[in-house]
């Protein structure tokens, strides 16, 4: 199965919370997208491996993807290692996604950025021709993503650019409030941690909404990429009537 799109969490919920809405908004236009998770998100202070990867498969029913897999490196441990490596590769082949999206390059909990930097590096290697992987019993091609995007988490990063999500801030936060585990709502009985507490969405949609604003719409999410971005014409730049 080829995607359009292929982000990557280190942890089940980091792409929802992350990209949620791009990745709603551009499967609605048609485009094909799927989440790798690193990791089970096993040492979380709530909840299980069991019960996380119960909640990603709802999550991945609310934002429409077309597949989802996890790696299960090891949550809090995992190391950037030709063995990690070439799981990440494995998926980029197998999928050949256009657009890799990866956690935020840096970022309060240390597996975020470790993250990042494997999916970089994975992506890099994806296209040597040398490097021979097999998948599913079948020997797989060299691919190379077209782009790798970012998307911020906890800690503000300023973006490289900004996407508007204008119509599709509810279906990210149901893709979150579909942890159950993790995020404070009706639902929520497990112990208080930094990421329970109700401030913790209420600063995810304060930043939608201010990063939406930077670009004169209702809700946003930015990014940040290595390469730079190219357009063929204008037409699709967010004009900001002020």
């Amino acid at each position: 199965m080829k995607l359009d799109i292929l982000a990557f969490g280190a942890h089940p919920d980091d792409v929802e919370l992350g990209c949620g809405g791009i990745i709603s908004k551009e499967v609605s236009l048609g485009k094909k997208a799927g989440i790798i998770d690193l990791t089970a998100g096993e040492l979380g202070s709530n909840g299980n491996a069991k019960t996380r990867l119960l909640e990603a498969t709802q999550a991945s029913k609310i934002l429409g993807l077309s597949a989802r897999e996890n790696c299960l490196l090891e949550d809090g441990f995992f190391e950037i290692n030709k063995k990690s490596i070439t799981k990440i590769v494995q998926f980029i082949r197998y999928y050949k996604p256009e657009i890799v999206i990866a956690n935020a390059i840096h970022d309060r909990h240390p597996d975020h950025q470790k993250g990042a930097d494997l999916v970089t590096q994975a992506c890099f290697i994806s296209n040597l021709l040398k490097f021979k992987t097999t998948f599913k019993n079948k020997v797989q091609s060299h691919w190379k993503p077209s782009y790798v995007f970012h998307y911020i988490q906890d800690r503000f990063i300023e973006p490289h650019f900004i996407v508007d999500i204008t119509g599709f801030n509810e279906q990210k936060l149901k893709s979150i409030y579909a942890y159950k585990s993790q995020f404070s709502s009706q639902h929520f009985k497990g112990v208080e941690t930094y990421i329970s507490k109700p401030n913790f969405i209420k600063n995810i949609e304060n930043r939608a909404q201010l990063l939406g604003k930077r670009i004169g719409v209702e809700h946003a999410e930015g990014f940040t990429c290595q390469k730079s971005l190219g357009l063929n014409n204008f037409d699709n730049i967010i004009l900001q009537k002020t």
